[in-house]
């Protein structure tokens, strides 16, 4: 269906902008009419084009709150129909009021909900229209919202404890590397020319600071330059080379201190949806399947899908999951135990529950480690610069007769 950009006025003469899907201009004014807006102008687009005029991506603080209010309305027998048309009229999400417009409409032309998301898998992902769809057969659709809006949540604790880990040794490295920088290009070259003049010999330590100080300063842009060409060609070929995205994410699981976190966290993400798509009725299969979109990692996925292979093969649960070597024998022993009573869906809500707990227990420890490793680089890199600077002064001062 083309894409259209569009500007019109809503009912109290304020201007809108926007885009929005439509068979033609005359289906797109109709649109628009039932979102209470009357078209000025328009023009047909590329639909990226159009994804960023209607206000770019979806977040999740929007699909947590269409969780909880769709979760209200189907709680109080409100038709899911109604209830999106509600939201429709009130979302502040330009892009996701144009999905709810359309979504609508398919409604009305004889659609059901995870149809209707399913058309839309840059606001729904697969997980979500396959938990809808459970949510529906089962009829337990305002469960199925309530336990979307905590995952989303959880999620986004997830991605904050993440960005928490790598952010501040990165920027603990930008500033000693800043820090470094600036000695070696700024003050080393001031303090080389009064060694020159004085024609003394210098300590072994001395000549390699002056060595890498005249290296950084004729060098500098090839050093600045080097580490950008080489992080866009590894980015480059992440993308494009199946090999090579699968060595990448092999080489973060097996990082010191931030693989095994990194590690923790993507089963803590599988455990939590997987145990979500299990207790909505989805079979451990499909579930699996699902849940290795959601890994985020090619080597997790790839046990994931040899886990569906060897389950499918008649083989139990446990001990596919023990055979793969991912999971520490703890959380074994509870799927086993699950399993075994037929408590799965316990299992695995105490499963997640230990991942939670042990992710931020390691964030917390790895946030503890690196900070004194980082300080005790910082001090040992300076010291090593004042010890190579002062040497020879010291020398200097002694020599002198006063």
């Amino acid at each position: 269906m083309p894409s259209f950009e569009y500007k019109a006025i809503d009912k109290t003469g304020q201007p809108a902008r926007g885009g929005l899907e439509a068979i033609n201009e005359v289906d797109l004014e109709l649109r628009l009419r039932r979102m209470g807006l009357d078209l000025i102008t328009c023009k047909q687009v590329d639909r990226q084009t159009s994804s960023l005029a209607s206000g770019g991506r979806i977040t999740r603080q929007d699909l947590v709150n269409f969780c909880f209010d769709m979760e209200q309305m189907a709680r109080s027998g409100i038709p899911i129909i109604d209830g999106l048309r509600d939201m429709r009229d009130t979302i502040d999400s330009p892009r996701f009021r144009e999905v709810l417009t359309i979504m609508t409409e398919d409604m009305d032309a004889g659609n059901v909900l995870s149809q209707c998301m399913a058309s839309h898998p840059d606001a729904f992902d697969r997980v979500f229209v396959s938990l809808i769809r459970a949510g529906e057969q089962s009829g337990q659709l305002p469960e199925v919202f309530k336990n979307l809006a905590d995952t989303i949540r959880w999620q986004d604790e997830l991605i904050s404890q993440t960005r928490r880990l790598l952010m501040y040794p990165a920027l603990t490295l930008v500033v000693v590397l800043a820090v470094m920088a600036a000695l070696l290009i700024f003050l080393v070259p001031q303090i080389a020319q009064l060694f020159k003049s004085m024609a003394m010999d210098l300590p072994i330590q001395t000549r390699v600071l002056l060595v890498l100080s005249g290296f950084a300063r004729d060098f500098w842009l090839p050093i600045l330059l080097l580490p950008t060409i080489a992080v866009i060609a590894l980015m480059v070929t992440v993308r494009r080379s199946s090999k090579a995205a699968y060595l990448w994410d092999y080489t973060k699981l097996r990082l010191p201190v931030v693989g095994p976190i990194i590690q923790k966290i993507i089963l803590s993400r599988f455990t939590n949806v997987f145990g979500l798509m299990y207790r909505s009725g989805i079979t451990v299969l499909d579930a699996i399947r699902i849940s290795e979109e959601v890994v985020g990692n090619r080597v997790v996925a790839d046990g994931l899908n040899r886990a569906v292979q060897q389950i499918g093969a008649g083989e139990g649960m446990t001990e596919t999951f023990n055979n793969l070597g991912l999971f520490p024998p703890l959380v074994i022993r509870m799927l086993r135990v699950g399993e075994t009573t037929g408590g799965l869906d316990t299992a695995l809500a105490n499963v997640t529950y230990f991942y939670n707990r042990d992710v931020k227990d390691s964030v917390d420890k790895g946030m503890k480690m690196l900070g004194p490793a980082l300080t005790i680089i910082l001090g040992g890199l300076i010291a090593f610069v004042i010890w190579a600077v002062l040497g020879p002064v010291y020398d200097i001062l002694g020599k002198l007769k006063f």
